[in-house]
């Protein structure tokens, strides 16, 4: 069965995106990873399904998020900003609100054509990232090469946050995946390195969980601005600069993260789902 797709992305971090609110398209896991593999798919960090909000609920769509693997993800900020621009082209509306597995999420299109996404409270306690055992979220025992002592919050999904004095000397690509699996995190864990420039500007690289190092994590830019102002870093406002550009970020006194971003259409197309074992 054919059926049309949309490629975005925010700062690089993309995404292949379809639409099941007029009937599902039998967009199982396994197929997810066979159109999200890069060589033998269409490509992509995160695979996204907008569905049909649930009944009674006051969200304007439903947003389902796939990494690479099929594994589902709780949230996905630059996913958000995406889908939301795209229910403002249809509807005119800037003011959206997307729902996910992790909760609404508020979001605005701004006049400038970038967009506003209210990511909800950060959560900080042991259990909510979640943890394998208590700890405290702010200096984790756990240390890997030349990176130790991270902090760790969830933005819906679980981030550990290493602020290191140069990013760009680290082998994220080493470091990332056993990281990720430490018997720590029994969910795995997102996990960024974190270069703090100025009180209001750090430089990030994340190693997402199931898909790798991408150009740009939107939660994870939330996780480090959150864990950073947390250690005194810096304030609760900061630009985070990631490998595809710059996200602002804003550590709200009420604990809501908002993060503002631009948002890309790179094609349209459609794909033969049969061609991909469901």
């Amino acid at each position: 069965m054919d059926a049309p797709f949309v490629k975005m992305h925010g700062c690089g971090n993309d995404f292949v995106v379809f639409d099941e609110r007029a009937g599902a398209l039998g967009l199982s896991p396994p197929r997810a990873a066979g159109i999200a593999h890069r060589r033998t798919g269409v490509g992509c960090d995160q695979f996204i399904v907008i569905e049909p909000p649930p009944a009674g609920s006051n969200a304007d769509a439903f947003m389902r998020i796939r990494n690479p693997d099929g594994g589902e993800a709780g949230a996905c900020g630059n996913a958000t900003r995406c889908v939301a621009h795209l229910l403002f082209a249809e509807t005119g509306r800037r003011e959206q609100v997307i729902q996910t597995v992790a909760g609404n999420l508020p979001a605005r299109v701004l006049q400038d054509g970038r967009v506003c996404v209210d990511m909800g409270s950060a959560r900080l306690a042991w259990q909510d990232v979640p943890l394998a055992a208590p700890a405290d979220t702010l200096h984790l025992d756990l240390a890997e090469g030349p990176v130790s002592d991270p902090a760790a919050a969830s933005m819906g999904n679980p981030h550990a946050t290493f602020f290191v004095p140069d990013v760009a000397a680290l082998p994220i690509e080493t470091l990332g995946p056993r990281l990720e699996h430490a018997a720590l995190f029994p969910d795995r864990a997102n996990v960024g390195f974190a270069q703090v420039l100025a009180p209001d500007r750090i430089r990030l690289r994340v190693w997402e969980r199931g898909a790798g190092l991408t150009l740009a994590c939107g939660s994870g830019a939330c996780a480090t601005l959150v864990n950073a102002a947390r250690r005194g870093l810096t304030g609760r406002r900061a630009a985070v600069v990631v490998d595809g550009g710059e996200l602002e970020i804003e550590w709200r006194d009420d604990g809501h993260v908002l993060m503002t971003g631009p948002v890309a259409t790179a094609f349209r197309g459609v794909i033969d789902l049969g061609a991909y074992p469901a």
